[in-house]
């Protein structure tokens, strides 16, 4: 039994057309785990972002491909899912710009009951993500955020 009703026709199925999105950029090559970083300046920017908004309660340099490059995590946090947390936003915000047609992904956040998770763009290799508690300023993060990652960005120029 074929699940029609007697006398009716199937539909042929819609096949995408394989050329209607893009293909996928190739991932370069990861940050993570290289000893040449200007570590002590990334951590600066990080640790200053974390000062300069109340509520931030800590930062995540990451690669595009999950790993993580540093953080300023409390004790206790888990720094490398949240690097892969952040790619995985990184992975559906860039979807969603090539299926929209919108550009390239720059920031997301995420709302949550006790707190935010915002993932900024820096280049094609890291994403920077901060997690803030409920009471952070959202606007002010979104105000500095760009920034920092802007100048992380030209930390990270040749590796």
């Amino acid at each position: 039994m074929n699940g029609l009703v007697p006398g009716a026709t199937a539909l042929p199925r819609r096949v995408r057309q394989p050329d209607s999105l893009p293909p996928p950029e190739r991932l370069p090559p990861s940050l993570a785990g290289n000893r040449s970083l200007p570590y002590a300046a990334i951590n600066t920017e990080l640790a200053e972002l974390r000062l300069q908004i109340p509520g931030v309660t800590g930062c995540v340099l990451g690669g595009v491909d999950g790993l993580l490059i540093t953080h300023t995590m409390p004790n206790g946090a888990h720094p490398d899912d949240l690097a892969a947390l952040a790619a995985s936003t990184f992975g559906l915000g860039r979807q969603i710009g090539l299926s929209l047609g919108q550009g390239a992904f720059q920031q997301s956040t995420v709302r949550n009951s006790a707190g935010y998770l915002s993932v900024y763009a820096v280049n094609g290799q890291a994403l920077l993500a901060v997690v803030g508690e409920d009471a952070v300023n959202v606007a002010r993060l979104h105000l500095h955020a760009p920034g920092v990652a802007e100048r992380l960005a030209d930390l990270l120029v040749g590796f």
